[in-house]
């Protein structure tokens, strides 16, 4: 194939076209179908025939049900929400400095990356299924981790605000620290593929540019606001979208809606749950996006 003729701007766009490739297959021979057939179930009342099953056509009743009628879906739906907007910059702040220790050069650093990428995989679904069906056998797990940290960090906690309180930090801020150390081990499971991105991120930046900045006196500080942090802000925002959609993914709210089609046999009702659960997360990476935008550096 000649590429002689070819504009730089239409080789970067074909190499783009190159990478989402395997994603643009996958989601023509895979989600498409379903994707449409999500948007019929959450217009219709599905009845199970012993040929197969009927669609009646109920117009936005199903809508109307998961907004004004069920119990729980506003309410879990707003906790998992808020949840996301608690425990996104956690993950974001903890990501960024692992990456960013990591990167540093010291003896034993490729293990010491391993070491942290490790939680993400034993915490993978892949492994849960594997244990299950009994393929593999774990000692101890991630729930009894989490009960024996709140069992004993009740004296721990205290110490901690009192001692935020007693430096000045507000009441609000502080219970956002204690948060923050409370769910240690919901972070660092969750922030792996963070961890990679900003670790690329950080290796993609010239040390040049650091050199310059020494020459010129900068401090570490200042390098890395002037020079680090605007180098890797679009892999922030990446990280910021991914880890969005991750959080909702593993979500009460996405119980709900299984438990919804498959226990209380309701798929129109789950189909309309699922669609405005996935307007609201849209509807958060667009604000997010728009937000952004402008303090992004492309170049």
């Amino acid at each position: 194939m000649k590429l002689k003729g070819i504009s730089l701007y239409r080789k970067r766009s074909m190499l783009g076209f190159f990478f989402i490739g395997p994603w643009l297959i996958g989601f023509l021979f895979l989600y498409l179908t379903p994707l449409i057939q999500s948007v019929k179930f959450s217009f219709t009342k599905l009845e199970i025939q012993p040929e197969g099953y009927s669609l009646l056509s109920v117009g936005w009743e199903n809508f109307r049900n998961a907004v004004f009628v069920d119990a729980n879906f506003n309410r879990i739906l707003t906790s998992s929400v808020w949840e996301m907007i608690l425990s996104v910059p956690m993950i974001l702040f903890f990501s960024l400095f692992s990456a960013t220790l990591l990167n540093q050069k010291f003896r034993g650093r490729t293990l010491t990356r391993a070491i942290f990428f490790l939680p993400v995989i034993l915490a993978s679904n892949a492994i849960e299924a594997a244990e299950k069906s009994g393929l593999i056998n774990l000692i101890g797990s991630a729930s009894y981790l989490e009960e024996m940290q709140g069992a004993t960090s009740s004296y721990n906690v205290t110490s901690i605000v009192y001692t935020l309180l007693d430096i000045g930090i507000p009441l609000t801020f502080a219970d956002y620290i204690v948060t923050a150390i409370l769910s240690i081990y919901s972070i660092i499971t969750s922030s792996g593929v963070q961890i990679l991105i900003f670790l690329a991120a950080l290796q993609s930046v010239p040390n040049t540019m650091y050199e310059v900045a020494k020459m010129e006196g900068a401090t570490a500080y200042e390098s890395f606001w002037k020079i680090t942090f605007p180098m890797i802000s679009p892999l922030i925002l990446t990280n910021i979208i991914y880890t969005v959609i991750d959080s909702f993914s593993g979500s009460p709210i996405t119980t709900l809606i299984y438990s919804t089609a498959f226990t209380s046999q309701n798929f129109g009702l789950s189909a309309a749950m699922s669609w405005i659960y996935t307007i609201v997360v849209a509807g958060f990476l667009a604000i997010i996006g728009v937000v952004l935008a402008k303090r992004i550096h492309y170049n």
